[in-house]
């Protein structure tokens, strides 16, 4: 089965950016759905939000909070996945996943119970 890991968070102020990384430990083939959920401290009860998705034919959707900030990419030789976070506000905090599925969700995306396989999570702080 393919692991992920998750590297790239940390503490930042208000409007820097920040890139996180997934790596899979090998190659994943399509049909797939690979997305990026977080959750904040305060949110536990919540679940985790879905907040960026890539299949295996490089389409993207993002959830309204973080479109036009976020951007989700993925380098396939090197079978990572990546997530530019710009222009970052203190509700962006929380702790960062990524995770697939063999299947491309279409409007489920965004659903973790749609998904198979996930990472231990990356810590992103945002101070005012």
């Amino acid at each position: 089965q393919v692991r992920l890991v998750e590297s790239g968070g940390g503490s930042v102020q208000a409007g820097e950016s920040l890139r996180l990384s997934c790596a899979a430990s090998r190659r994943i083939y399509g049909p797939y759905c690979i997305a990026w959920f977080r959750q904040g401290s305060t949110k536990e009860r919540e679940g985790r939000e879905g907040i960026a998705v890539i299949d295996n034919d490089g389409s993207t959707s993002y959830a309204d909070s973080v479109k036009g900030r976020f951007t989700v990419s993925k380098d396939g030789p090197e079978n990572t996945l990546y997530l530019q976070m710009n222009n970052l506000k203190p509700e962006d905090s929380g702790m960062y996943y990524c995770a697939y599925t063999l299947a491309r969700l279409g409007p489920l995306a965004f659903r973790e119970n749609e998904y198979d396989v996930w990472g231990q999570g990356t810590q992103v702080t945002v101070s005012t």
